[in-house]
């Protein structure tokens, strides 16, 4: 028996090694299957990222069209995704799926095209609304007369707009972005014009109701624009493909060099308006009214010292007019319309300039209707990339509307009482006398009104090393009249003073409310590196919309970013100032 039990111990031992020999083969096998499995895995990688770079180095050479981000996969959720940053995304979303709903594969380039083309549909349809309207005071039909050149005018900027992005890709819209901003602004800007045309009640409440749409969609059409941008951000774009794009002519510097400058500061006339008849012309307007159409390079117009008593307007058929005289003080356009003898604000303007690139120098700009009849514009600017330098621009309430589109202005002499420099355009002063005039004695100055209705509006008004100072009749009685640096006219009204001397006829809480709190928390105001008895922001106002701002958020402000004015200016030869003075 033990020899018998001795062998059925062997015979088990000898089975427990045959397992646990299987048992190592499968670990053995397990153990070699997951290593295969992971070399694998390291093999794909290698081959994955291999042809990842491959892809993007292709795709940085070719500039492709679109972005290398994954696509939705639907329209529906393209367009929710542009129209997530607007202000009115149900509107957003409507407006341009009714554009692209049959497009099952939209891309951003194609929401944008649509969110332009229904804000021009929308601006038909108010058109067409507006033309059905009857008023029957004099100022009431004016306004809406107003309203009507606006519109068409907003019109104009949309198709700009649309012809600009036609045919167009993501890969380009980098430099596209500032002049779609810049016409979109306008577009808002107009429809606030048309709307402040009109005195307030119920006349005023219908038209705001019909133009509702127009300032939506313009907003949206903003944001849109700067998601489409943003995408844009990832794909790299060639020198070549900048300097063509989209076919704005105007791009390119020498072109620019060929309409802008005349001989550098010295300018060859091609007619001079003289009251004394040694000119061509004895009026501006004349001059005007001789300028061929569709002219080639710049039109130069000398006018010869001597006071020009006529409402001049640079249509918007006059691009790259050059308008000079003898001096501010000798060669003045002058007029006193005004909007207690039952004018509009709009109409007022002794000089108007809309052409696109309008150039003025060494010339005056006045309205003499004086501070009892209130709002008198001496000079109303519509004109895009305009320039005026050495120039003079006086009246009391509202003496310089800077209405739309980007403006610089060098070395001019400002002066007024209430709101004198006011609107919504993208408009910057270096190097300008600003002085403040004696008001009516229930009055109060405020050398600033900036119109920024919307959010996503590029605009503002920028003094840059300016002197803002009381003039000598107002300096004898500082003391009996509150002056401040600006109010909000809209609700995101956005000045910005920098580099500048500002004098203590300026209150030490510096701006002033416009209604209440309206505006308050969404105005964008600040002040940065001023000096000067009025300087102190000590005792400023406390709003939730009045900045601090240090070196680098004010550089943003400065003449070529917030401008694009690095080729337009340059080719001018004008002085400017393109960084900070410190």
């Amino acid at each position: 028996m033990a020899f018998q039990d001795f062998d059925l111990i062997s015979q088990r031992r000898q089975e427990e090694k045959k397992q646990k020999f299987k048992q190592r083969l499968i670990l053995a096998f397990i153990v070699s299957v997951i290593i295969i499995l992971l070399l694998a895995a390291a093999v794909c990688f290698a081959i994955y990222k291999t042809n990842q770079n491959n892809h993007h180095a292709v795709a940085a050479h070719n500039l492709p069209a679109t972005p290398p981000p994954t696509k939705p996969k639907t329209t529906q959720s393209v367009v929710k995704s542009v129209c997530a940053n607007t202000d009115y995304k149900k509107t957003c979303e409507e407006s341009i799926l009714k554009e692209v709903k049959n497009n099952a594969s939209a891309t951003p380039m194609d929401i944008l095209r649509a969110s332009l083309v229904a804000t021009s549909e929308v601006i038909d349809n108010v058109t067409k609304q507006a033309k059905g309207i009857e008023f029957e005071s004099p100022m009431k039909k004016a306004a809406l007369n107003d309203c009507l050149v606006l519109l068409k005018d907003a019109k104009g900027e949309v198709n700009s707009s649309i012809a600009s992005v036609k045919g167009a890709d993501v890969g380009r819209m980098k430099t596209a972005k500032a002049e779609l901003n810049n016409w979109m602004n306008a577009v808002i800007s107009y429809q606030q014009t048309c709307l402040d045309g009109f005195p307030e009640g119920a006349e005023k409440e219908k038209m705001k109701k019909i133009l509702e749409s127009v300032k939506m969609l313009g907003s949206n059409a903003l944001s849109v624009v700067s998601q489409v941008s943003a995408v844009q951000t990832k794909v790299e774009t060639s020198a070549s493909s900048q300097r063509r794009l989209l076919g704005f002519d105007w791009m390119n510097t020498n072109h620019y060099q060929r309409i802008l400058k005349a001989n550098g500061a010295k300018f060859t006339p091609n007619v001079t308006v003289a009251k004394d008849n040694t000119g061509n012309f004895t009026t501006i307007n004349e001059a005007l009214k001789a300028m061929p159409t569709k002219f080639k390079g710049r039109y130069v117009i000398y006018v010869k010292e001597g006071v020009y008593d006529e409402t001049v307007v640079v249509a918007k058929d006059m691009e790259n007019v050059t308008m000079y005289g003898d001096g501010s003080q000798k060669s003045i356009i002058t007029g006193s319309k005004n909007f207690v003898d039952g004018v509009t604000t709009f109409e007022t303007a002794s000089f108007v300039a809309i052409g696109a690139r309008f150039m003025a120098q060494s010339l005056g700009f006045r309205n003499t209707a004086g501070p009892e009849k209130h709002q008198a514009v001496a000079l109303r600017v519509q004109s895009d990339r305009s320039i005026f330098v050495n120039c003079r621009i006086e009246g009391y309430k509202s003496t310089l509307y800077v209405q739309a589109h980007r403006q610089f202005y060098r070395s001019c002499y400002i002066t007024g009482t209430v709101d004198f420099i006011f609107g919504d355009a993208a408009a910057l002063f270096q190097n300008c006398m600003i002085n403040l005039r004696k008001p009516l004695e229930s009055q109060q100055n405020v050398v600033t009104a900036q119109g920024r209705s919307e959010r996503q509006e590029t605009t503002g008004i920028v003094l840059q090393n300016c002197k803002i100072l009381a003039d000598e009749k107002l300096e004898a009685e500082k003391s009996k009249f509150k002056s401040y640096l600006g109010r909000p006219w809209k609700e995101y009204s956005r000045t910005i003073v920098m580099e500048s001397e500002i004098g203590d006829v300026i209150q030490p809480e510096g701006w002033k409310e416009w209604s209440g709190d309206s505006g308050l928390k969404t105005l964008f105001y600040a002040e940065y590196n001023n000096k000067g008895a009025g300087a102190s922001t000590k005792n400023r106002v406390k709003w939730g919309g009045y900045k601090m701002l240090k070196r680098d958020d004010v550089l943003k402000f400065t003449v070529g970013p917030f401008l694009q004015a690095e080729d337009w200016l340059k080719a001018a030869d004008v002085p400017v100032r393109f960084g900070m003075f410190s």
